[in-house]
């Protein structure tokens, strides 16, 4: 079977300067498609649906990576939950609506694992969505996430429009944000235990229990995905992954398959760093969803799996956190 997409296609990388688009536009140079269109905010606001369209006439992407997001840790979704629907509704209506206008042969959107039921039963499969009640301290963001996974699946039903959707697990890698409050799991992790480190400090204080389970993936783990199945995958194949009523799917999981308790990462964190100081869970602070391990058998079987330990993974992006702060 021939490539869905190959590398003279014009490749719009929405979100480029972020995590996520960072690591695809990597992916993308190291794999030689070299006809990218990249622009910051300053050249294109994805908030403004007027802009958006102007650059997409005169631009004329083929393909198009939906990447572009408002993204943050629990507290920064329970401050400002407006924001976080309001600007990633924007965000992905002007793009995918824009793509399908005129006529991008390929879009992937880019969800997360947050849409996915707070109770839905581990791991999570594709069909559970809407199954249940969101968790409260995303909901917003999960909200927004939804609506775009349901915007591509109906212009693909409505239009015959080639639009796909991905949801990946928990996120670390270069380019991850360590702000000190709005910053994810991981990400704030490293960077408390680092600085207790290099500030000779006697303790440090996490959120929650420590006793939730999560799934983490690295970032190029993702972008590798991300490449694979532009490449791969037709939802429309009589081929392509299934649920269990025989229906084709029009979203998939990335992930590892494997979780950590938030305990043993900060124990490994500080293992890795020789942090010798001790470890304060503060039982006041939310601790989230108990436990969302995706089920990625249905991406495992299609010949993707990711390549990079959380160990290994954990010990390059310390080193980078490091030449960046320190």
């Amino acid at each position: 079977m021939n490539d869905l997409i190959n590398t003279k296609d014009k490749i719009f990388i929405a979100g480029s300067k972020g995590m996520v688009g960072k690591a695809i536009h990597k992916k993308l140079l190291e794999n030689n498609y070299f006809n990218l269109l990249t622009p910051d905010r300053s050249e294109l606001n994805l908030l403004d649906y007027e802009a958006v369209a102007k650059w997409f006439k005169v631009n004329k992407p083929t393909v198009v990576i939906v990447a572009a997001a408002k993204v943050g840790g629990i507290l920064a979704n329970s401050l400002h939950p407006a924001e976080f629907l309001l600007e990633n509704l924007k965000i992905q209506i002007n793009i995918i609506e824009n793509s399908e206008l005129i006529g991008v042969k390929r879009l992937l959107f880019l969800g997360s694992s947050c849409i996915y039921p707070k109770n839905a039963p581990q791991p999570i499969k594709e069909e559970y969505l809407l199954d249940g009640t969101l968790e409260k301290t995303n909901e917003s963001y999960a909200i927004a996430k939804i609506a775009g996974l349901k915007l591509c699946e109906s212009l693909r039903i409505q239009k015959n429009f080639d639009a796909i959707s991905v949801m990946p697990t928990n996120l670390y890698g270069p380019g991850d944000n360590y702000h000190p409050q709005y910053s994810h799991v991981l990400a704030s992790l490293i960077r408390k235990f680092v600085n207790a480190k290099n500030n000779a400090e006697k303790e440090v204080t996490c959120w929650g229990t420590g006793e939730p389970l999560r799934e983490f993936l690295h970032v190029n783990d993702l972008a590798d995905a991300c490449l694979f199945l532009l490449k791969k995958w037709d939802p429309s194949s009589t081929l392509a992954p299934k649920d269990s009523l025989g229906k084709n799917l029009l979203h998939l999981n990335v992930g590892t398959g494997k979780e950590i308790s938030i305990k043993d990462l900060a124990n490994k964190i500080a293992s890795l760093l020789n942090y010798r100081g001790k470890i304060i869970w503060d039982q006041t602070k939310p601790n989230g969803t108990f436990r969302k391990k995706l089920d990625i058998s249905k991406l495992n079987a299609m010949g993707w799996s990711n390549k990079i330990k959380l160990e290994d993974g954990l010990k390059k992006t310390i080193n980078e956190f490091n030449k960046i702060n320190f």
